[in-house]
């Protein structure tokens, strides 16, 4: 019998061994007088201590597997006895808040229920949900599959014969990081770890080595470990792994008998990420334990493998300069990420994933790194960030300011869209033209090489730029396309069409985009920094004073963004760098009395409440948002009934029995549905970054609608997904749960996984909106200072594309402070910008909400919906007072952000199922 057959059968018995002890004690304690339970449970105590001594003490006259296979027993029995403590912890924790909910109310009867999961609605068990479940499970592989980096293969050492044995070296091959932290992360109980996958593929691995790392990775778990509610804060906040042992573990004796099992060796280098916490500039670099491990691997083998199971865009120097054979990014990869990697090492599959970051040998050169991190005003309790560096993120950056070729060499490794392949690919420009606007171009690609395999063509352009004019990088992502899986002299052809009005720039001065007159070179591209076709076209100036779609007047929304900072300009980039501010300093005096702010008061009759004109909910249903029976539906709530729909909105909304409206459920997350506070059945997948990195928009498609028709299976209406900020620089620490430091890769990706989702009938939140590019002080509304032209071309740019693309019914406003004003409280964002220029018709839900975010603010705003789990009565109550000092303004907020909700839920085939 095999290594995994026999721990699985081992596991089964001791689990059902554990289970009959279990029920035997049980009835025991229920048979037993009370003054006697407590006795009893030390003396259950007393014989598990002695078992496990027992076990430990034969351990000792037994040599070689069978030890090593007792010890285990021990550890499986000890570990499935905690499980019910862990499950009577949970059950104080459950009795605690029910005393809260006595003691102090409606608060914490709030968060009892969000904790307990109460309000949340859904059915996983059912044939349709197990059905909509396996098929998740199938489309998450194929992401996985597709979003696999090449990244070296010297003298084309993968695909591995089918004969190679491998030595897989390192615990974090035992701690393989499926997915990221906190509301992003999915559930990875059936994830297949790396080496049943690789056993699944029929690829030899040295066993002696695995059972060696397996015990050391025991030891240093054992180490980390600690106990209570603060590990499990800890475990949250935190974006350490486990680190490799330092490298005298690995002795001459280990090392000799590797060496006699085969010279072919595999690494895998992990990091984490996680919401609540960034990188620190520190862990951008492996540890030193990681590349002593490296190091003392290169040296004592003829071929090795390097694995990246990274979700950021750490520096990966060392795999040039210890010259490993190949290595093959997998980002935070699923479940399955691992069967996808033993058959993509195997040959089965050849890598199609293009990168979607900037990978510089330093991490930390980028403009937009410099000013990172935590910077705290004295005269305000607020933290801030400046984005000095403008528009030039990520590759914007590094292909505008590095014009020399050889300082360019120096700092980028591996430029955005970076990817190789098995096999070799041939362009041929079949036809360009320039008519009505709009730039179309078809080019044929064709497989010259031996392996069947996709490929990716990555349109750019390159725009005049005036010295002291606008703002323009020196390239951009327009548009992408993938082939189909090419066999060797299979050729397909892959056709684009470019809008020119997308290569125009944002001109605050003219509160327009200005396409300047001049040449505009198009690239098809390998990446960013590989062309392979060029063509130019003449343009003549253009001036958009009105989006195009909806003939909305562009206006300048976010000016008190702008502050008193230097941005980064390319007509003078060593003059205007950005430097390092002092960590602590004063706050405009603008900001300051913008935190005191209230509604403003709008004088004028207050609005009709409780009135009875006999119409139901339903009796809406397929009428216009703007039809008049809308007013007298909402004429009929109560001003209380409002107050609560309103500020009561964490992961679910109200129902009104009275009126005919039903409750939705809400849920997370960006890779596949879960629930912060809960373990929820469904399928996961591959973070965000992984879906980008695959650069197919039908697949990103694919696993929209694998998500949906779980939604639909499971009974859930909304989804808090897709994640859309930006990877403005490599230490975000939920980069794993957006896409991209580009825009347009992010834009098209999250319009296609929202058309996905949506047409099975659920709506999506695109979110965070706007700005939530870092973690540290985020959760206490960080303000952010840019300049509106970036805010506009990166930050805004994927929800607009998505907006456009997709019509996503929901979208949830972010924690950041735009300059001077809360983003869930942001009219010029919410209602200008979103609504009136974009078209958006669907309703805003804040993030989970914290002190600072009042519903007061929000729902005068366009901010509908309060995602409020600690204090929605708090906020009720606030609303309540803000009410009688401003009954207009409140009243109308009131109003229209209950029609939002209700105008966008009633168009949902299952809402009220």
């Amino acid at each position: 019998m095999n290594y995994f057959k026999r721990r699985k059968l081992i596991k089964k018995q001791i689990q059902q061994e554990v289970y009959d002890l279990e029920q035997e004690r049980q009835d025991l304690l229920d048979k037993t007088a009370e003054s006697e339970r407590k006795a009893l449970k030390k003396s259950f105590k007393k014989q598990d201590k002695l078992r496990f001594s027992e076990l430990k003490e034969d351990a000792k006259h037994l040599k070689g597997s069978e030890k090593r296979w007792l010890k285990r027993k021990n550890k499986w029995t000890k570990k499935f006895l905690n499980r019910r403590k862990r499950r009577l912890r949970h059950g104080v924790l459950v009795v605690v808040l029910a005393m809260l909910v006595v003691q102090f109310g409606p608060n914490a009867a709030g968060l009892y229920r969000t904790l307990t999961g109460a309000h949340i609605n859904i059915d996983t068990s059912s044939k349709e949900a197990q059905l909509a479940r396996e098929h998740g499970e199938k489309v998450s592989e194929l992401v996985a599959e597709e979003g696999i980096v090449l990244l070296r293969n010297e003298e084309e050492y993968l695909p591995i014969d089918s004969d190679t044995k491998l030595n897989v070296f390192g615990v974090s091959a035992h701690h393989i990081r499926y997915g990221g932290g906190g509301s992003g992360a999915s559930d990875t109980s059936r994830a297949i770890d790396l080496f049943t996958a690789l056993e699944g593929e029929g690829i030899q691995y040295n066993q002696n080595l695995f059972e060696f790392y397996e015990e050391l990775s025991d030891k240093l778990v054992r180490e980390a470990e600690g106990s209570g509610l603060l590990d499990v804060v800890q475990g949250f906040l935190g974006t350490n792994v486990i680190d490799e042992d330092k490298i005298d573990h690995l002795t001459d004796d280990v090392i000799k008998e590797a060496k006699d099992f085969s010279d072919h060796a595999l690494v895998v280098i992990s990091t984490s990420g996680t919401e609540a916490s960034d990188f620190t500039e520190d862990q951008l670099f492996i540890s030193e334990n990681k590349l002593d491990l490296l190091k003392k691997v290169r040296e004592n083998f003829k071929h090795v493998t390097v694995i990246v199971n990274a979700g950021n865009a750490i520096s990966l120097e060392f795999l040039e300069s210890l010259d490993v054979d190949a290595a093959l990014w997998v980002g935070t990869p699923g479940p399955y990420g691992m069967r996808s990697l033993a058959k993509t090492m195997k040959g089965d599959l050849n890598p199609s994933g293009r990168l979607v970051d900037t990978y510089a040998y330093d991490p930390t050169t980028s403009a937009a790194s410099v000013n990172f991190g935590d910077y705290q005003y004295d005269n305000l309790d607020k933290a801030w960030i400046a984005y000095e560096e403008g528009i030039y993120v990520g590759y914007r950056f590094y292909e505008t300011y590095y014009q020399d070729e050889n300082e360019y060499q120096k700092v980028v490794q591996y430029p955005f869209g970076y990817g190789l392949s098995y096999t070799e690919f041939d362009w041929n420009l079949i036809s360009h033209s320039l008519q009505d606007d709009k730039i179309k171009l078809s080019v044929e690609v064709k497989n010259i090489g031996k392996h069947p395999g996709k490929d990716v063509v990555q349109a750019y352009f390159s725009a005049p730029y005036i010295a002291g004019g606008l703002e323009k990088s020196k390239i951009e992502l327009i548009d992408y396309g993938k082939t189909k899986v090419l066999k060797p002299n299979e050729s397909q052809v892959l056709d684009f069409e470019i809008d020119i009005k997308d290569m125009a720039s944002y001109d605050v001065e003219q509160a327009a985009y200005r396409l300047d007159k001049g040449q505009y070179d198009v690239f098809l591209s390998r990446n960013v920094h590989d062309s392979v076709i060029i063509e130019s076209f003449n343009l003549d100036e253009k001036v958009y004073t009105h989006d195009l779609d909806t003939e909305v007047a562009y206006e300048n929304h976010f000016s008190d963004a702008q502050g008193d900072f230097t941005y980064l300009s390319r007509a003078d980039f060593e003059g205007t760098f950005p430097k390092e501010h002092e960590r602590k300093t004063s706050a405009p005096d603008s900001l300051v009395e913008a935190m005191k702010q209230e509604p403003e008061i709008v004088e004028g009759e207050p609005l009709t409440f409780g009135k009875d004109h006999g119409i139901k909910l339903n009796d809406l249903k397929g009428l216009a948002i703007d039809d008049p029976k809308w007013d007298l539906f909402l004429e009929q709530w109560t001003l209380k009934e409002m107050m609560r729909f309103v500020t009561d909105g964490a992961y679910h909304t109200e129902a009104n029995d009275r009126l005919g409206v039903p409750s939705s459920t809400l849920m997370d997350g960006p890779a596949g549905i879960s629930y912060f506070f809960g373990d929820v059945v469904a399928a996961a997948y591959p973070t965000e970054v992984v879906i980008a990195s695959t650069w197919n928009n039908d697949l990103a498609y694919a696993y929209g609608e694998a998500v949906g028709k779980e939604a639909i299976a499971y009974g859930l209406q909304g989804w808090y997904a897709p994640a859309m900020n930006i990877h403005r620089t490599s230490q975000g620490g939920r980069n794993f749960e957006y896409y991209s430091e580009d825009p347009i890769l992010s834009g098209y990706m999250g319009a296609s996984v929202t058309n996905g989702a949506q047409d099975q009938g659920i709506m999506v939140f695109i979110k965070h909106f706007v700005m939530n590019d870092q973690e540290e002080n985020a959760r206490s509304g960080i303000v952010v200072w840019a300049h509106e032209q970036a805010i506009r071309e990166i930050y805004l740019k994927p929800f607009e594309i998505t907006v456009k693309k997709a019509n996503p019914l929901g979208a949830m406003s972010s924690f950041s402070f735009i300059g001077e004003n809360w983003a869930g409280a942001h009219e010029g964002l919410l209602n200008h910008v979103l609504r009136e220029e974009w078209g958006f018709e669907g309703f805003v839900s804040s993030d989970a909400v914290f002190g600072f975010m009042k519903a007061k603010d929000a729902i005068v705003s366009g901010n509908d919906l309060m995602l409020d789990v600690l204090n929605a009565h708090g906020n009720y109550k606030d609303l309540k007072k803000a009410y009688k000092k401003n009954p207009v303004h409140i009243g109308e907020g009131l109003k229209n952000s209950v029609h939002h909700v209700l105008y966008t839920l009633l168009q949902l085939e299952n809402y009220g199922d």
